[in-house]
């Protein structure tokens, strides 16, 4: 990301490695702990499968919508003041979206969405600014840090509205109240602790000047089109699997508690692959084999998880984690081996991101309004093949050995 001066402040060292690794943990959270307490929501919103759909679309959608606010803020209070206010808001949005009723839902998800989306595009210069010569070791750190707290979420919030019920169940009878409330506002406290210790870095910024990138030669160029489509169309299967396999293994016949788990051990399992598939990718002649390789994975553990019997569905976890771990670190290596220059890596990264969002959040979205018509998941089975073999075909063109026209000079 090409929006941070590299002369803007000093290292912080440890201090700062702390804090990044912190507000890291915070930008899947928000998402990944709707889905293992979905249920429970719609039964006391009565929301409807496909309004379930746009719950779980908002907050990708907002991801891609917010990300080009964040060059602007830089530019009024600076990079580190933008991070720092944006925990705060998102902070708030979790505190405030169990308990102000279903439009507040909805609108506390999507603030959430968009918080998310400005930290997630200001982190990566940080750390290029800060560790200009471990980005490829901080980035491993961050994504790792990333797939931890979107797999906490996954895993302990189910359990967590459990022991809210047994604690709380006089208190939930008397007054209108109900444990999935606590057990999403729960999150609001990661945000709370990465804000203080982001404190810190806000001594002495000042507001940055950041050149805007219209990157007009890439909306022209097929391979930029193509690394745009593989990131929207993996992305739209990871946001399906963050926002209704817990729901579709709850109605396969899995308990609650296992459901969520199994979407927590997916996540887990992509940390592997997470660091492996572009390892593997970059010492290639060219990226198509590991893109075919870790989308063919993904799209098999998905349809594992639909169609095969239930008592295997520990092996298409671990097949699903995997490819997913590959196909979403692939396509960000693919921003930087496809740019002749910085400057082109981030006019492609905001191209990439902004249609790739965009598109990701249709999936969750559709699996809602698929479910609405047929009442069941099978022909969920369709649409996720269409969008894995799509994502294939893109593979096999932005996996290819070529570069996109540069865009330094045209702004």
């Amino acid at each position: 990301m090409a929006l941070l001066s590299t002369s803007a402040m000093p290292r912080r060292g440890v201090l700062t490695l702390v804090a990044l690794l912190l507000v890291a943990l915070n930008l899947r959270p928000a998402l990944t702990s709707v889905s293992p307490v979905l249920g429970n929501i719609a039964e006391a919103l009565t929301l409807s499968p496909s309004l379930q759909g746009i719950l779980t679309t908002l907050p990708v959608l907002f991801l891609g919508l917010a990300a080009p606010l964040a060059p602007r803020l830089v530019r009024r209070i600076g990079p580190e003041r933008s991070v720092f206010a944006a925990l705060v808001v998102l902070a708030v949005a979790l505190l405030a979206r169990p308990y102000i009723g279903t439009l507040g839902l909805f609108l506390g998800t999507a603030i959430a969405g968009g918080c998310i989306g400005i930290i997630g595009v200001l982190l990566p210069g940080i750390v290029k600014r800060d560790f200009p010569r471990r980005v490829s070791i901080m980035t491993g750190l961050y994504t790792v840090a990333l797939n931890l707290g979107a797999s906490a979420a996954a895993g302990t919030t189910e359990p967590l509205r459990q022991l809210l019920d047994g604690a709380w169940q006089g208190a939930s009878q008397a007054a209108s109240y109900s444990p999935w409330q606590g057990a999403l506002a729960f999150w609001l406290l990661p945000a709370v602790i990465a804000a203080l210790c982001w404190l810190p870095q806000l001594k002495d910024t000042k507001p940055t000047r950041v050149p805007v990138r219209r990157g007009a030669r890439l909306r022209h160029d097929p391979l930029a089109w193509q690394v745009s489509l593989f990131m929207g169309l993996q992305s739209s299967l990871a946001y399906i699997v963050f926002g209704w396999l817990p729901t579709i293994l709850q109605d396969r016949g899995l308990a609650a508690v296992t459901a969520g788990l199994a979407l927590s051990v997916s996540i887990l399992l992509q940390v592997s692959t997470a660091i492996l598939a572009p390892w593997i990718g970059s010492r290639m002649r060219d990226q198509r084999t590991v893109l075919i390789g870790v989308m063919t994975l993904t799209l098999t553990g998905l349809l594992g998880c639909l169609y095969a019997p239930i008592d295997s569905i520990w092996l298409w976890i671990v097949v699903l984690g995997l490819g997913q771990g590959g196909t979403f670190s692939m396509a960000l290596t693919l921003l930087a081996l496809r740019a002749p220059d910085a400057t082109t890596a981030a006019s492609l990264s905001a191209m990439a991101q902004g249609i790739g969002y965009t598109l990701a959040a249709l999936g969750p979205l559709l699996v809602g309004v698929l479910h609405d018509w047929s009442g069941g998941w099978n022909v969920v089975g369709f649409l996720v093949s269409v969008l894995g073999l799509g994502a294939l075909v893109m593979a096999l063109g932005a996996g290819r050995a070529r570069q996109v026209a540069s865009t330094q000079g045209t702004e």
